[in-house]
C-alpha cells in the first residue's frame, strides 16, 4: 500500500491548489494500475472532496461545478467551503488546460471510462433533481406539507456500471 499525505488546513485561505498536481499524479498512478485510491480528509467533505474534483477536471472534458456534482452523486454531502471552491474556480481558468496536456503527455490516452462514468453521474443527478421537482410541484399543488428523508448512501441505477471506482 502507497500513502500520500499532504499537510492541509480545512481554512479558506489554505492553497490546495499547490498541492494539485502531485495528487493528481497519485491519484492517476493508483487506478491506471488497478490500485484501489482512498482520498479523505478529517470529515471527507471538503478538502478531499477539492483534490478528487480537481482530478475529475483533468481527467476528463467537464468544468469543476460539474465535477462536484457527479460527487455529489456520490457523497451528497461534500462541500468545499468556499476558498477551496474559489481554487477549483482558478484551477479550472489557469491551469486546467496545462494540466490536462500534461497528464495526456505523461500517461497517453486515458484507458478509464471517467468521461462515460460521470455523464451518467450526471444524468442521474439531473434526473434525479427533475423528478422531485416534479413531485414539489404535485405537492405544491394539493397543498399538503412537504415531507423529507435523509439517506446516509445513494443508490445507484444499474446503468452506471462504470461508476463502481467512485464506490470503492
Amino acid at each position: 500500500m502507497t500513502y500520500l499525505c499532504i499537510s492541509a488546513s480545512d481554512s479558506s485561505n489554505q492553497n490546495l491548489i499547490q498541492h494539485f498536481k502531485e495528487c493528481i499524479k497519485f491519484i492517476h498512478e493508483c487506478r491506471l494500475h488497478g490500485g484501489g485510491c482512498l482520498i479523505h480528509c478529517l470529515a471527507g467533505v471538503s478538502r478531499s472532496t477539492t483534490i478528487l474534483v480537481a482530478y475529475l477536471m483533468t481527467v476528463t472534458n467537464f468544468g469543476w461545478e460539474e465535477c462536484l456534482t457527479a460527487t455529489k452523486a456520490v457523497r451528497s454531502y461534500v462541500s468545499p467551503n468556499f476558498g477551496f471552491q474559489e481554487q477549483l474556480q482558478e484551477y479550472e481558468v489557469t491551469l486546467l488546460k496545462e494540466y490536462r496536456a500534461w497528464i495526456q503527455q505523461e500517461y497517453g490516452k486515458n484507458p478509464l471510462s471517467d468521461q462515460e462514468d460521470l455523464q451518467c453521474l450526471l444524468s442521474q443527478q439531473e434526473e434525479k433533481a427533475n423528478q422531485q421537482q416534479g413531485g414539489l410541484r404535485e405537492t405544491n399543488w394539493i397543498n399538503a406539507p412537504s415531507q423529507t428523508s435523509s439517506q446516509p448512501h445513494t443508490t445507484y441505477d444499474s446503468s452506471c456500471s462504470h461508476s463502481r471506482w467512485m464506490n470503492r
